[in-house]
């Protein structure tokens, strides 16, 4: 059966931050076995005039000291106090090409809060893919019945 769950890893690789501005990375993900990975970050309160971008870093070696920034990235500018509350930017990162990589977060000009960035890794060599100890749970609904 082709189905998403079954063919990509979803992990949770930031678990938030405060309301501020500064610049806030996800935790290093291994990208061995895997095509591309979509990285999700979440914002709670967002200051009108803040700008969001989330962008990706990369290195041939598990290791933060040698993170280089990559080309291109998703920004948006809260344009009043409410705009980007509880709103996501998503950057797609196809066929890096080095095996470790990270995501990036800026909030400058104006504070916002980190609620979490998620990396859901696609494209598996082997599949089933086996779920990191993040996600509690989860299963698949084939032509389910009505309840």
């Amino acid at each position: 059966m082709k189905n998403l769950l079954r063919n990509v890893k979803v992990s949770r690789v930031n678990d938030g931050e405060a309301d501020a501005t500064g610049t806030y990375y996800s935790d290093i993900v291994d990208m061995e076995g895997f095509e591309g990975v979509v990285f999700i970050a979440k914002f709670e309160d967002v200051d009108s005039g803040a700008v969001l971008t989330l962008s990706a870093q990369q290195d041939a070696v598990n290791a933060t000291a040698n993170m280089a920034d990559l080309t291109g990235n998703a920004t948006h500018t809260a344009t009043d106090a409410t705009e980007a509350d509880d709103d996501l930017l998503v950057l797609d990162l196809y066929r890096p090409t080095n095996q470790y990589v990270r995501a990036k977060v800026v909030v400058a000009t104006e504070a916002a809060q980190l609620e979490s960035i998620v990396a859901i890794q696609y494209g598996a060599a082997k599949a089933p893919v086996t779920q990191p100890a993040t996600v509690m749970d989860s299963d698949t609904l084939a032509s389910p019945a009505e309840s």
